[in-house]
């Protein structure tokens, strides 16, 4: 009778966590839907949001490189990679090698990225606002900040080894 219990209550906690886990898959799914999608920012380039995360980080940091860029948004220098060639083939940054030293390729944003860069900042800052704006009516600041600050940490938990996530 014991391990009948015992095989309830274990069922019991797997419904209560994964209700909870389930909320986390819905929103991470949904997001990344939202970031993969193609829109206009205001300059009238269709661009999805991983791609001009990429160009603002370029506008920000000139003479970024590859790697810094790929270390910025936990990816891989290759899928960065692809994601500049796409940029540059629309002709919104330029790559250019180091003088004397033609291993290091530093990126900038062309006149074109800078105008869209700065377009997708002022649809963030809108967008941004809007979402606040709504959450606040059912949250309050401290929660909302709260949130973020939960998001943070939840993530570098997903950066620790497998085996300390299980301690």
């Amino acid at each position: 009778m014991k391990s009948n219990e015992g095989v309830i209550q274990k069922n019991a906690k797997y419904h209560e966590l994964d209700a909870k886990a389930n909320i986390i898959y819905k929103f991470v799914m949904k997001y990344n839907d939202y970031m993969k999608t193609a829109r206009d920012y205001g300059t009238g380039e269709i661009i999805n949001m991983m791609e001009v995360h990429t160009l603002t980080v370029i506008e920000e940091n000139p003479g970024i490189t590859v790697t810094e860029v790929a270390l910025e948004w936990n990816r891989t220098k290759g899928a960065v990679s692809q994601i500049l060639a796409k940029l540059e083939k629309r002709d919104l940054i330029i790559r250019k090698k180091e003088h004397g030293n033609a291993k290091n390729v530093h990126l900038y944003v062309t006149d074109k990225g800078e105008v869209l860069s700065k377009a997708y900042k002022n649809y963030d800052i809108k967008e941004l606002t809007w979402a606040e704006k709504t959450l606040r009516k059912s949250f309050t600041t401290e929660e909302i900040n709260l949130f973020y600050k939960v998001m943070q940490k939840y993530t570098e938990l997903l950066d620790m080894p497998d085996i300390e996530q299980k301690k």
